[in-house]
């Protein structure tokens, strides 16, 4: 006889082609209406599920790791970030977590230069005056922005996100300069033409643009405080697409109010949806929904992982992706 087939529990739709895919070989249970579980339908589903494949808006803490019984044996993370996740419980409690790294890079890349030229170029203060229907016509000095050619771009996180930026940038005549945990090797250096900073406050203090792209760790956690950000220019400005708990809002907001700071881009927030509502009211902030990795291409391969992920665990092997301690 076969053997029995892994009961999965997908916490939010994904896409359709995952989904049939994921019937066809597991005993998967999907979500239907689109909404985040609960708490208890979270635990709930931790109880009944041998896999579980939830996603950033998931919080699965300790506490909800204690409800999850003995069933559960894999946390197939829909998503490369695990923060959201107590990697170290799940593994006392003998719980895998997996992952999907590397398949958003070029997107949140992409989004990242979005949201620099955005900022400097001034475009939604462009199209907010074309919506409104108050366009008069060109003027010499209506909507001046910046050219990004020339000025400084400093990286903070040179991971595979931070180097795709740094491509980018480059290619817009930007000059780069980075602060990461550990410095890169001379070759990729060389080929980024990639200045190294030791030190994150004297590199914040010298920069046009700064851009997180650094995980949320314990060490990270408001890396950008308040007192870092009175060290950038203010002509600078701040561009996040990573994870919104680097920056600390309430200061960045001040910082932005008092002019101390000539705009921020932000893809992401220190409490999730929950976005300051003072920074709505500023001119000078580009705010998305965390639209970083929002392609129809990278959703699908996010899937693709997951399922590799599940069936190589399947299998009896470990699952390509599997977070271990040196990564957190």
């Amino acid at each position: 006889m076969p053997a029995p087939r892994l009961s999965v529990v997908v916490t939010r739709r994904l896409p359709e082609t995952v989904e049939t895919r994921m019937k066809e070989l597991f005993d998967v249970e999907l979500r239907d209406p689109d909404t985040r579980m609960t708490r208890e339908e979270l635990g709930a589903a931790m109880r009944r599920a041998d896999v579980l494949v939830p996603c950033v808006t998931d919080q699965i803490d300790a506490n909800l790791l204690a409800q999850a019984g003995d069933k559960l044996k894999l946390i197939a993370n829909y998503g490369a970030g695990i923060d959201h996740i107590d990697v170290a419980s799940a593994r006392q409690r003998g719980i895998l977590v997996s992952n999907t790294p590397g398949v958003v890079t070029d997107d949140t890349a992409d989004m990242t230069l979005a949201l620099i030229l955005a900022v400097t170029r001034k475009i939604p203060e462009g199209l907010a005056e074309m919506q409104a229907g108050a366009w008069q016509g060109w003027a010499p000095m209506a909507h001046l922005g910046g050219r990004i050619g020339g000025r400084r771009l400093g990286i903070l996180g040179m991971g595979r996100i931070g180097q795709a930026v740094a491509r980018r940038a480059a290619a817009f005549g930007m000059q780069i300069h980075y602060h990461n945990r550990k410095r890169l090797r001379p070759e990729i250096e060389q080929e980024l033409g990639a200045t190294y900073w030791e030190s994150l406050d004297q590199m914040v203090s010298r920069m046009d643009i700064i851009s997180v792209n650094c995980p949320h760790t314990p060490s990270t956690f408001h890396l950008m405080n308040a007192r870092r950000l009175k060290l950038m220019k203010p002509t600078a400005v701040i561009v996040n697409t990573s994870r919104g708990e680097v920056i600390d809002e309430n200061a960045l907001t001040r910082g932005l109010r008092a002019g101390e700071l000539a705009g921020a881009g932000l893809d992401v927030f220190e409490h999730g949806h929950e976005v300051n509502p003072r920074l709505r009211e500023l001119s000078n902030v580009v705010l998305l929904p965390h639209m970083g990795s929002a392609t129809v291409e990278g959703r699908a391969e996010m899937g693709e992982k997951v399922i590799i992920n599940i069936k190589t665990f399947a299998d009896g092997h470990r699952p390509p992706d599997q977070v271990v301690p040196g990564m957190l």
